[in-house]
């Protein structure tokens, strides 16, 4: 049995917030976003899948996209990028 602590991330006054997990894929967040106006900066790079909700995402000059439940996209690292939730969204990321 591991004796590791569950990380516990809290962004935005408590409006998004996440818990960390070792994955297949390496180490990840899942999380939920309320409703509101978000930008997150990365350090690594980072893949963003959508469980529950539809998230708007602004990744470049192009304006929001759309990603719906089971839909994913790429984040660079060392970059910015903006979200927007109409309802609440929950969401898995994997850090590459």
């Amino acid at each position: 049995m591991s004796n590791q602590v569950v990380s516990h991330n809290v962004y935005f006054e408590g409006n998004v917030q996440s818990l960390g997990l070792e994955t297949e894929k390496g180490k990840a967040t899942v999380g939920v976003m309320k409703k509101g106006n978000y930008t997150f900066s990365t350090a690594s790079a980072e893949v963003m899948v959508v469980v529950s909700g539809v998230l708007h995402a602004k990744l470049d000059d192009a304006g929001f996209k759309a990603y719906k439940a089971q839909e994913q996209f790429d984040v660079a690292a060392n970059s910015s990028f903006e979200v927007r939730c109409d309802a609440d969204v929950a969401y898995i990321c994997y850090y590459e």
